[in-house]
């Protein structure tokens, strides 16, 4: 029998190394096929619509909020007024008369809602109501329960 012999030669080792020039193509091609697609986009706002219903213009009224505190000091939307000694309240009938101006201008009514703390004293609630009175302020609201 014959037998054969086999020769190994060494191989020689190639060193591929990492190609970035292929990388490079594909990410071209990735950004040229966002860059076209981009140019077919419609802006969201450019798409006019018109929903079924009549449409009505409702005035919601202007909030107001008033807060008494126990010490007596009075928050006109959370800005302190007058002096927690002062009787009149000058300052705070004159912010909401401003307010009372601003709304009926705009058209809307003016909703003045009171949260008196639980310790506050009814005769500050009273002095409050009557400088809403000087201000001819009319829809007020009482606010129930305790603050946060």
């Amino acid at each position: 029998m014959k037998s054969r012999i086999r020769r190994r030669f060494p191989r020689k080792e190639s060193q591929l190394g990492f190609q970035i020039a292929p990388m490079i193509d594909v990410v071209f091609v990735i950004l040229l096929f966002f860059m076209v697609a981009a140019g077919n986009a419609r802006m969201e706002n450019a798409l006019n619509t018109q929903l079924p219903g009549g449409a009505t213009e409702i005035n919601l009224p202007d909030d107001v909020v008033i807060r008494i505190a126990e010490d007596g000091q009075v928050y006109l939307n959370d800005e302190p007024q007058d002096h927690p000694e002062r009787k009149d309240l000058k300052e705070l009938a004159d912010g909401v008369l401003q307010l009372k101006q601003a709304s009926d201008s705009a058209g809307t009514s003016l909703l003045v809602t009171i949260e008196a703390e639980e310790q506050a004293k009814y005769e500050r609630v009273v002095d409050v109501l009557d400088a809403l009175t000087r201000a001819k302020v009319r829809d007020v609201t009482f606010m129930a329960g305790a603050f946060e």
